[in-house]
């Protein structure tokens, strides 16, 4: 197989195999109008097997969900073929429409319009809360 290099882009490398396509939903890539590769079951020296993303356009990202996703993942950021920057996601202070909340007196499982936003109330344990109504997210287990 044989998947060129990019010019210009962002590579999301070292993502746990499986992950791909549930990033590539989060992030939206569905709608961008440019050429992305989704390599799955990848061979990996350091994770065994792993997921790549490619997306060969330089665009401006919300790539704060991938700290949540795992903070393990390599983001690279290309530019005119060399890249320019390598780093690994944050936890995000807040999370919209990431997760939903599991309560059902909670105001986003009555009103369908409403984003449901969490905040991160303890980042050594990866808590992140409702800000509707205080319920603790089902933890990822990352």
């Amino acid at each position: 197989m044989h998947i060129e290099s990019i010019r210009n882009g962002i590579v999301l490398d070292h993502i746990n195999a499986g992950q791909g396509m549930e990033i590539y939903h989060l992030l939206n890539l569905e709608a961008l109008d440019c050429s992305i590769a989704l390599i799955k079951n990848a061979c990996s020296r350091k994770i065994g097997k792993k997921d790549i993303i490619k997306i060969d356009a330089s665009l401006d990202l919300d790539l704060d969900v991938l700290g949540y996703i795992d903070p393990e993942i390599t983001i690279n950021i290309i530019k005119d073929g060399q890249r320019v920057k390598k780093f690994h996601p944050q936890l995000p202070e807040r999370l919209t429409n990431v997760i939903k909340c599991k309560n059902p007196r909670c105001i986003t499982s009555v009103e369908q319009e409403i984003n449901h936003v969490f905040k991160l109330t303890d980042r050594e344990n990866r808590v992140y809360r409702c800000i509707y109504c205080e319920s603790k997210a089902k933890s990822e287990n990352k």
